[in-house]
């Protein structure tokens, strides 16, 4: 399998993002970025996906879109929809509908930052997902970088803060959103986590003190989605499109905070008695199975089956454990980074099915 590293939640000057499209994958290319995916609200802008260059590096760029009920307040259920090839947020108000359209369409459907606390003290409001009980969609945003931003907004001086010292501010995924998801997993659902950006590169201003919040290169350094591919990105956008929202879609992916260290190289697999199986793939637990993690660095790994951890191995690259137990296993490391232990990959589960 081939690694490909994509960052995916951002905006452009066509909804509330300061980069055009060509300027995002020129910070794409850049920062070392294979894909972005970009998600303008409630506006589907066809005929910008292509593959950018710059000399002998490259990127590929595809569109996306954030939609959510304009005519409700406050805003909830917010969804980016990758793949459909056409505009659906006319079906924004009916959540299932709107779920069920992306699906007829050929799309992929995350519900973005599902817990998206308000922060009264910079006027910003709650704009989680509620809408719980809807069914058939792909998956859902685990980590988004500029919600983590506004969870921390207790004052302005704390917005001012970490406007200027953004490195401290990733931790890790918002806890219920973690055991959301794995409340989901253990109900039998496969439902795929991604990180997002949700880049802006918004202006701010506190008295004199001018400072874009968070140029779109810092969000490509930060929490990348890394997609397993049978072979590399050729340049080819009709070959290489279908692949990378294949991989997506399937779950064949992590998440990794890019920023104390890549986390290019890991990977997690499970070696059963016929074949190996990557994330987001299905294999039997008859004859046992054998769950192997690779980390690039010696560093706190923890497997969680169904929401629940079962191991934790300290200071290791390699962690292996044998299982007959059916269930959906999945890997995350820790990174001690600026003082603070911090969330560093998160990957995606492999299914071992009972008999």
């Amino acid at each position: 399998m081939h690694e490909v590293v994509a960052n995916l939640h951002m905006h452009t000057p066509y909804s509330d993002g300061r980069y055009t499209h060509a300027r995002i994958a020129r910070a794409a290319i850049q920062t070392g970025l294979d894909a972005v995916l970009v998600t303008d609200h409630n506006v589907y802008v066809d005929g910008l996906e292509r593959v950018y260059t710059d000399g002998a590096r490259r990127a590929l760029l595809l569109v996306g879109e954030e939609i959510h009920d304009q005519g409700r307040l406050p805003q909830k259920n917010h969804l980016l929809v990758f793949g459909a090839g056409r505009e659906l947020a006319a079906q924004a108000h009916d959540p299932q509908r709107l779920l069920d359209n992306v699906r007829q369409a050929g799309g992929l459907s995350f519900l973005a930052h599902p817990y998206e606390l308000a922060a009264p003290a910079v006027g910003e409001p709650d704009i989680s997902w509620v809408d719980w009980d809807v069914h058939g969609y792909t998956g859902l945003e685990l980590w988004n970088g500029f919600s983590e931003f506004k969870s921390l907004l207790k004052s302005k001086l704390h917005a001012l803060f970490y406007a200027f010292n953004p490195r401290l501010i990733a931790r890790a995924p918002h806890p219920e959103a973690l055991r959301k998801w794995d409340e989901l997993l253990s109900q039998g659902r496969r439902v795929v986590a991604v990180g997002g950006s949700d880049a802006h590169a918004l202006p701010a201003s506190l008295g004199p003190l001018r400072k874009t919040l968070f140029p779109y290169e810092y969000h490509f350094r930060a929490i990348n989605n890394h997609l397993f591919l049978e072979s590399p990105l050729s340049g080819d956008i009709i070959g290489d499109r279908p692949r990378l929202l294949t991989a997506l879609g399937s779950g064949r992916l992590f998440i990794g905070y890019d920023l104390p260290a890549s986390t290019r190289g890991f990977r997690f697999t499970a070696q059963g008695s016929e074949r190996v199986a990557w994330m987001g793939e299905t294999i039997p637990a008859k004859g046992g199975v054998t769950l192997q993690i690779r980390l690039p660095l010696p560093v706190e790994c923890r497997l969680v089956k169904d929401g629940k951890t079962i191991k934790v191995w300290h200071k290791r690259h390699t962690c292996t454990y044998i299982t007959t137990q059916p269930g959906a296993y999945r890997a995350e490391a820790y990174i001690h980074y600026l003082g603070r232990k911090r969330g560093w990959i998160f990957s995606n589960p492999i299914y071992v099915k009972g008999e």
